[in-house]
C-alpha cells in the first residue's frame, strides 16, 4: 500500500510566510516596475513549483515574468538580529523575502 508523500515542513513554513506579506525587501529596479503591488501579490500566490525550480521542495525561490521583465524572489533564513543564517525549522528563524529584477 502506497502512502501519500508528506509535505515538506520547510515548504509549509515558507508558503505561510510568503503569503503573509511580512519582511518583503524590494530592489530599486523592482520598485520602478509597473504595478509593484500586483507583483507582490503574484509572489504571494505563486504555486508553480516543479523539480526543476524547486529541487529540494522548500518553496523558497521563484521566477515571475512581469510586464516584459523577469523577476526573481527568494526566501532567506536569518537569526532574529538578521546577522547570521538560521535553520529554517528553528523557532528563532526570521525569514526575509527578497524580490529583484533579473537585469
Amino acid at each position: 500500500m502506497e502512502t501519500e508523500p508528506q509535505p515538506n515542513p520547510i515548504a509549509q513554513l515558507n508558503d505561510a510566510f510568503r503569503r503573509s506579506g511580512q519582511d518583503v525587501m524590494l530592489t530599486p529596479g523592482v520598485r520602478a516596475l509597473p504595478d509593484m503591488l500586483g507583483l507582490i501579490q503574484a509572489v504571494q500566490t505563486f504555486d508553480r513549483f516543479t523539480p526543476d525550480n524547486d529541487p529540494y521542495g522548500e518553496h523558497n525561490f521563484g521566477i515571475i515574468g512581469w510586464h516584459s521583465e523577469t523577476t526573481y524572489w527568494k526566501i532567506d533564513y536569518y537569526d532574529q538580529a538578521l546577522k547570521y543564517g538560521e535553520d529554517p525549522l528553528s523557532p528563532e528563524c526570521r525569514r526575509i523575502l527578497s524580490i529583484k529584477e533579473a537585469g
